[in-house]
């Protein structure tokens, strides 16, 4: 007999003006911290970029008191872009994710200070270089903004409203990133007498709501639908956001359609638009472009590095400098990948020997302080730097600089069905699961991972997971980064 669905009570305040929401104090102070330390970054970037611009050869700006009508005038413009408004909404305040929009809005700015400029002094400026030097200060200025905000404000406690499964893997992504800053208090069921599901921190029942979010401070409610439970958890999201808490939905529907969807209308009800899987040939053709000219000058740029890489592995260890490995590639085609050599020359035979100490989860293996790697390739592999060499395998079109992570044979009977879609683009040097911490990320998520990432792709996601990648590898300090295994 199925658990009976929980009818949630309104929120009734007859002292409250109809429609009134007041959120909690402690939600409001992280809301004003996050827009101050934003306005105060913008602030900053404006008049930073323009003293720039006027010290210029070229430029015929000049450092007047104008400037000062600038920072508000640029905050107006970001206000209406909803610049100020994103962080309260989401966990991860990431400013890599608006930065098509800070673009948009700086050449605006500079397009204005421009017809400004011919107005009051009938002369004309350069707005380009405003508009480049503008754009790139407020990523910059915005990216520490946000991460002083998130250190000083107090850790945000979420409710998660579903099932034991779903609170635990919401518990586990939280944990592992430590600059989300938030931490689960405990879960909400849906359900009376859920006893099939394994013990946790219940709380309560979804009857219990505003009490709860009362009692334990909550700031988030992330609420994890289930099968039956549609119409409560449109109920929960009404009565959560009635009793001023931030929410956030874990639809299990975006596992399989992504974020690339188009809203329609249909009658007044809303339909989600899913566009086909994969890479049309035109957006194959623009990332093979991508992936030439930016590979090419990689490689260009680092030919002191790779050789003096070459030259201390080969010092370093008897063996040759290069190691090749079978992998699987686009369409399930092997190839031949290419790293520095990290590890002894018999490391493939002394395999068997280390299996028991295998870290990593089922179907693939990774031990943190594996006595095969030599003294250079560990320091190689705190930095990656061993995995430059494929730029040659993205320069002759086996892989790609960003796409799912180069599988071994062995490897591939543990994907199945929809699972092996992964193989539609090629793999890539980095990619969305590398970045989230590989060695952390357990294979079932891997792979819908690497599902989405085929499913969305967009010249701009590898962008982003190219930018990402560079303080990622920069934090790979200590020794359980190194744990990868090239056999």
């Amino acid at each position: 007999m199925p658990d009976r669905l929980i009818r949630l009570p309104p929120v009734e305040d007859k002292e409250r003006p109809l429609g009134f929401v007041e959120a909690p104090a402690r939600v409001r102070h992280r809301d004003m911290v996050g827009r101050l330390a934003l306005l105060a970054a913008d602030t900053v970037a404006v008049v930073a970029a323009y003293w720039v611009v006027t010290v210029l050869p070229f430029s015929e700006l000049s450092f007047t008191a104008w400037i000062l009508a600038f920072p508000p005038a640029f905050a107006l413009l970001a206000k209406i872009a909803g610049l100020y408004d994103r962080d309260q909404f989401v966990l991860h305040k990431t400013t890599l994710e608006e930065t098509p929009k800070l673009v948009a809005v700086a050449a605006i700015f500079a397009l204005a200070v421009e017809g400004a400029q011919a107005v009051i002094y009938s002369g004309g400026s350069h707005p380009l270089p405003l508009w480049f030097i503008l754009a790139c200060a407020l990523m910059s200025t915005r990216a520490v903004a946000r991460f002083l905000a998130v250190r000083v404000s107090t850790t945000e406690r979420v409710l998660v409203v579903g099932s034991a499964g779903a609170a635990a893997v919401v518990k586990r992504k939280l944990t592992a990133d430590a600059s989300l800053n938030a931490a689960v208090v405990g879960r909400v069921s849906l359900h009376h007498g859920s006893a099939s599901e394994p013990p946790d921190k219940l709380l309560g029942t979804g009857d219990e709501l505003p009490e709860l979010l009362e009692r334990h401070g909550v700031e988030r409610v992330i609420v994890a639908p289930t099968h039956e439970g549609g119409e409560d958890v449109v109920d929960v999201v009404r009565l959560a956001t009635e009793c001023g808490a931030r929410v956030a939905v874990l639809p299990g529907l975006l596992e399989v359609i992504g974020t690339s969807v188009e809203f329609d209308d249909l009658g007044g009800h809303v339909l989600l638009g899913v566009r086909g899987f994969g890479l049309s040939p035109s957006s194959r053709l623009l990332k093979r472009g991508f992936d030439l000219v930016v590979a090419g000058c990689l490689t260009v740029l680092l030919a002191p590095l790779l050789g003096a890489i070459a030259l201390a592995v080969k010092l370093g260890s008897r063996g040759p400098v290069l190691f090749r490995q079978t992998r699987i590639g686009r369409n399930g085609k092997e190839f031949q990948v290419l790293k520095f050599r990290t590890m002894v020359d018999d490391a493939d035979q002394r395999k068997h020997e280390l299996l028991e100490l295998n870290e990593a989860a089922a179907g693939l293996f990774k031990i943190a302080d594996d006595p095969r790697t030599t003294p250079v390739g560990r320091r190689l592999r705190r930095r990656s730097l061993d995995e430059l060499p494929q730029l040659l395998n993205v320069l002759k079109g086996d892989m790609s600089l960003v796409g799912p992570r180069p599988l071994i044979p062995e490897e591939v009977r543990f994907f199945a069905g929809w699972q092996r879609r992964r193989y539609h683009v090629a793999p890539g040097i980095t990619g969305p699961w590398q970045i989230l911490g590989s060695s952390r990320v357990p294979i079932s998520d891997m792979v819908t991972i690497d599902y989405l990432y085929c499913a969305n792709w967009s010249l701009w996601l590898d962008a982003k997971v190219l930018a990402r990648t560079i303080p990622y590898v920069l934090s790979r300090n200590s020794p359980e980064h190194a744990a990868r295994s090239e056999r």
